[in-house]
């Protein structure tokens, strides 16, 4: 009989995912009456897919954001009939315009241009935009004036967006964005729209998360294996046709000339542009009668990079591309420690908590042991898990105070894993929320877990972790 023995490293990171093991099973006994597996709820419904087929909805693919659908369904299950629904992280503004929609007033806060512009332009088409703009849009799409003209504008790129396209779509493009300013303020932010619409479709690039993949025509090298994304459409064929599914939604028999229909009161919309951390401290104290809302996870994606086609031709250079990727909440191992007191010296006590909470802190201490033994595939891990945590913490509390008596907070949220060990966002968060003032009413399961990196899964086996909508109540 021939004994292995472990490795050190071995041993102590058996240990560490042992006492994770241990108090995530005591939390979930705390919390085990707060889970509730939702069958209503899918992935669909959580995530863009269920916009695929939606009127003014489907029109740019925000894959990370979730569907209006679910915004319908909160609203009818908790009965918000009136007042103010704020969205910290509004994203392409699905819970802004499905409010609205209801009858209810919105507020979002938004940090990247890409969110800003698709908010905006969705707001030019409902309120501003006439029968002589529509009129226009239908003769680009018929005539396709860049195609016989000279005038062009250069294609703004970044460094990680230089040879997205090939050379007949780059000057396409560079053609439609010189005609495209030749026309009224409305319709060049209309065919801007349009064209931020398709960029990717029509790149050697295809979003994966924490980087834009690129196809193996690009020229670029990117892995051991090539990737190739399948068929690439012509410019000209994805651009009019995405005009033309924008005309089709504006002119459907119940819109009149607008996104929603007229009949119904809409509420207000208004969207603060920059960072949740920054903005959600000046907004005011028990003014909003919900929260609907679904942060970046903890999952290193890097919205900077895969949205850099889109940002790139919206002006955003390199220097603010930096800038952006640090004011984002820290979801991504690029992001720096913040300065959290600096930010709001208020957050003393909301800080105190999350260095309190002991799942978390065992999480912590155990993936800095794995990046001092070099056993973890990237030393950002640790601080981005750490930063995700406390900031999350900062922006729950400034949530529940500016929350009305009684309202609720509902997000969507993953489970994620590294090195083996299971993080249980939301527990976590939901013990924070508690400690700081919230009711923890359930925990909605969905049906089917969500898998976990190929990495992880070939080091460590298949094992589904949770996604969760959290509703949480201000007493």
């Amino acid at each position: 009989m021939v004994l292995t023995l472990e490795k050190p490293q071995d041993i102590v990171k058996s240990d560490g995912l042992f006492a994770i093991e241990r108090l995530d099973r005591e939390l979930f006994i705390h919390m085990k009456d707060k889970f509730v597996v939702e069958s209503a709820l899918n992935r669909a419904l959580v995530s863009f897919q269920a916009n695929k087929n939606r009127p003014v909805y489907r029109w740019y693919k925000f894959k990370e954001g979730f569907s209006a659908s679910l915004v319908e369904n909160l609203v009818a299950k908790y009965k918000i009939h009136s007042g103010t629904i704020l969205d910290p992280f509004a994203g392409s503004g699905t819970t802004l315009f499905a409010a609205s929609e209801a009858g209810i007033n919105a507020e979002g806060i938004e940090l990247l241009p890409i969110g800003q512009q698709i908010i905006a332009t969705k707001r030019l088409f409902d309120s501003e935009f006439n029968a002589d703009d529509v009129a226009a849009l239908k003769r680009w799409s018929r005539e396709l004036p860049w195609k016989q003209s000279d005038c062009h504008e250069s294609l703004p790129e970044l460094r990680i967006t230089r040879d997205a396209y090939s050379e007949r779509t780059h000057v396409a493009i560079e053609k439609f964005l010189g005609v495209a300013k030749q026309e009224n303020e409305r319709v060049h932010t209309a065919l801007l729209f349009a064209l931020l619409c398709v960029v990717e479709s029509v790149s050697f690039t295809r979003k994966d998360g924490q980087y834009l993949r690129w196809d193996y025509r690009s020229g670029r090298r990117q892995g051991s294996k090539p990737f190739d994304k399948g068929p690439i459409p012509s410019f000209d064929k994805a651009v009019t046709a995405k005009i033309d599914e924008i005309v089709y939604d504006i002119e459907a028999p119940t819109q009149n000339l607008g996104l929603f229909p007229k009949a119904s009161a809409r509420g207000e919309i208004h969207l603060h542009k920059g960072s949740t951390l920054f903005i959600l401290p000046t907004l005011r104290d028990a003014s909003y009668d919900a929260i609907i809302t679904s942060p970046p996870y903890c999952n290193r994606y890097d919205y900077t990079r895969t949205y850099a086609l889109e940002l790139a031709l919206l002006g955003v250079g390199e220097k603010e591309l930096i800038g952006l990727r640090q004011e984002m909440l820290s979801c991504t191992v690029e992001n720096r420690a913040k300065d959290l007191l600096g930010i709001n010296a208020n957050w003393a006590n909301v800080i105190a908590i999350a260095d309190s909470q002991e799942l978390l802190q065992t999480i912590l201490n155990f993936l800095e042991a794995q990046k001092e033994q070099g056993l973890l595939n990237n030393n950002g891990i640790p601080r981005m898990v750490r930063g995700y945590f406390y900031e999350m913490a900062c922006v729950m509390a400034e949530c529940f105070r500016v929350l009305k008596s009684g309202a609720r907070l509902v997000m969507v949220n993953d489970n994620v894993r590294y090195a083996g060990a299971e993080v249980s966002v939301d527990m976590i968060l939901s013990d924070i929320a508690e400690k700081l003032g919230f009711r923890v009413e359930n925990i909605l399961v969905l049906p089917n877990g969500k898998g976990n990196s190929s990495q992880q899964m070939g080091e460590h086996g298949r094992k589904a972790m949770r996604k969760c909508v959290y509703i949480w109540r201000k007493p």
